[in-house]
């Protein structure tokens, strides 16, 4: 349900103070903890599960395959990109997992919202510098082998349309290096809770989640790379 005036402004603000206070509980928490990695995870799932609960997001999770992670194996998450939203939805599909992303640097210089990044395994990314962004990729690669699963949307923007859009090379070289498990997930109705480039926000929608089929890249090799983008993009495309 599309919110018009008064009540949109309201829960733009309701917004954007759970933002504000789960930036700063990830900002400022780590330094009185030990485990600071598993506590800013915590803290992002919390987040995660207030912003779709302040737009009444009805959401439902299929995992047919009844898919679990290993803990003796890197993992990549794919999926189509078409709100904002993605990224709570990413979490709470995930509830137990340390989810980190790689994004870009600007998001980095956000006060406590950067720091707080930083803490849960994200990885920064300078695309107008190749130099710095290799060093960028390597990071993440190291992040993925420490455990943290890492939430990449291949098409690389979000799509205005919903269908999907052609998926960019880089998180699959990734997956190839480190020998990743892509796991392809399908987001079906998060545009209707926030379209792009408008904070034209929805309350009461309804959005699915499906886990599709788990792709080993132990079976692909370097120059099987467009082989394995069409088929991670076939298996997100197959619940659109």
């Amino acid at each position: 349900m599309r919110l018009h005036s008064w009540r949109k402004r309201v829960k733009i603000v309701e917004l954007v103070l759970i933002l504000i206070k789960c930036s700063l509980l990830t900002a400022i928490g780590p330094m009185f903890v030990k485990h600071k990695r598993a506590y800013t995870s915590r803290i992002i799932h919390a987040w995660a599960r207030s912003m779709l609960h302040a737009l009444k997001v009805h959401y439902k999770i299929f995992n047919p395959l009844a898919f679990e992670f290993q803990p003796d194996r890197p993992y990549i998450i794919m999926s189509n990109h078409a709100s904002h939203f993605d990224i709570p939805l990413i979490y709470v599909a995930f509830p137990r997992e340390i989810i980190g992303m790689i994004a870009k640097k600007e998001l980095f210089d956000i006060p406590f919202f950067g720091r707080g990044m930083r803490f849960s395994g994200c990885v920064s990314i300078d695309r107008e510098n190749k130099y710095r962004a290799i060093k960028d990729l390597e990071a993440a690669e190291k992040n993925l082998l420490t455990g943290v699963r890492f939430w990449i949307a291949p098409e690389g923007t979000r799509s205005h349309t919903g269908k999907l859009g052609e998926f960019k090379r880089g998180g699959f070289k990734i997956a190839l290096d480190v020998k990743a498990i892509i796991v392809p997930v399908t987001i079906v109705g998060s545009g209707k809770v926030l379209p792009t480039k408008t904070f034209d926000v929805s309350v009461d929608e309804k959005v699915d989640i499906y886990i599709g089929k788990p792709i080993d890249t132990a079976d692909y090799q370097r120059q099987d790379l467009d082989k394995l983008i069409k088929d991670t993009a076939n298996e997100i495309a197959s619940k659109l």
